[in-house]
C-alpha cells in the first residue's frame, strides 16, 4: 500500500509528507524547529519535547524548549536545540 501511495503521489506531484502522512521537520540553525503532521505531544519540558509521528517517537532536547505555535498539524518549537532524534 505504501508503494502504491508513494508512486500516485510522484505522478500528481504531492509533496510525499502529504500524501503519505509523514512528518515534515524543519530546523532553522539550532534555534527553531517546525514540525508539520505530527500526531501528539507525549511530554514537554524546557529540556525535552516528545512527539508521535506516524513514524514513531520523535525527541528534541535542548534547553529553553518553548512551543511557540501549535495547530492541529503543526508544531513551533524555538530554544538552543541539542539534538532531534527518532526513537
Amino acid at each position: 500500500m505504501f508503494r502504491i501511495k508513494e508512486k500516485m503521489a510522484g505522478a500528481l506531484s504531492v509533496p510525499k509528507e502529504i500524501a503519505l502522512d509523514m512528518p515534515l521537520v524543519m530546523a532553522t540553525g539550532r534555534g527553531e524547529v517546525s514540525i508539520e503532521n505530527y500526531k501528539n505531544i507525549l511530554e514537554f519540558t524546557d529540556t525535552r519535547l516528545r512527539i508521535g509521528t506516524k513514524e514513531g517517537l520523535m525527541i528534541i532536547e535542548g534547553e529553553m524548549l518553548k512551543l511557540r505555535q501549535i495547530t492541529t498539524e503543526n508544531l513551533l518549537i524555538s530554544g538552543r536545540i541539542a539534538e532531534i532524534k527518532y526513537a
